[in-house]
């Protein structure tokens, strides 16, 4: 029986979640949670085989949540279930000590053979994904400077080309907007930007490239 403990902020998306591996016998959801604070909470008090864990949610979320988790929770491996298609993202998570990525629009079928497979101790990544992944890892280090940018710039990054404001990114990330205007500069400043204009337009470019 695999115990799995869900994270995403959707209340939607968890009941379907739920409903779907009620159709398993070989898989129990024992616990779910809203964000990334009641996600670390439920594992201090839950056993869980495996975290399903969204990539997106309000507060301590992304990288930064799955490097928290996988250091003080090394025995319970993650698998990302995001919505962003994007082998950079994905790269990211895998990095940061996730033992799985995939994407919502993937099958029921594709998720619970991931459930399946990473609750083993195997890693899986999505089938979509694989290939971008391959050709990425062969492109100079230095051809875009994704690589030099830290996680949580990395995800200010994408957060403004999405069009949030400062302020909206510091609420949802839980910081002050100092620190998100520092970080801001920072990662203008690596990645050569000169506007916002750039930065948005490099982002449309990747994410083109990504689904090309």
């Amino acid at each position: 029986m695999i115990k799995l403990l869900i994270a995403d902020d959707h209340a939607l998306m968890r009941a379907g979640l739920k409903r779907l591996f009620e159709f398993y016998d070989d898989i129990r959801v024992v616990a779910e949670a809203a964000d990334g604070a009641q996600a670390l909470e439920k594992l201090r008090s839950t056993l869980a085989d495996l975290l399903l864990l969204d990539f997106s949610m309000p507060g301590l979320s992304g990288e930064a949540l799955i490097t928290r988790i996988s250091h003080q929770y090394p025995k319970t491996p993650i698998l990302v279930l995001s919505m962003h298609h994007d082998p950079q993202l994905a790269l990211r998570a895998l990095r940061s000590g996730a033992a799985g990525y995939l994407t919502k629009g993937q099958s029921p079928e594709v998720l619970v053979d991931a459930v399946r497979k990473v609750s083993t101790g195997n890693r899986f990544i999505d089938p979509e994904l694989v290939e971008p992944i391959a050709l990425s890892s062969l492109k100079p280090a230095n051809r875009s400077g994704l690589d030099s940018l830290t996680n949580r710039e990395f995800q200010i990054m994408r957060l403004l080309a999405a069009g949030l404001s400062v302020n909206h990114i510091a609420k949802q990330l839980t910081i002050s907007n100092k620190t998100v205007s520092t970080h801001k500069i920072n990662l203008m400043e690596k990645m050569r930007f000169a506007t916002n204009a750039d930065l948005i337009r490099f982002a449309s470019n990747q994410m083109n490239s990504d689904t090309a």
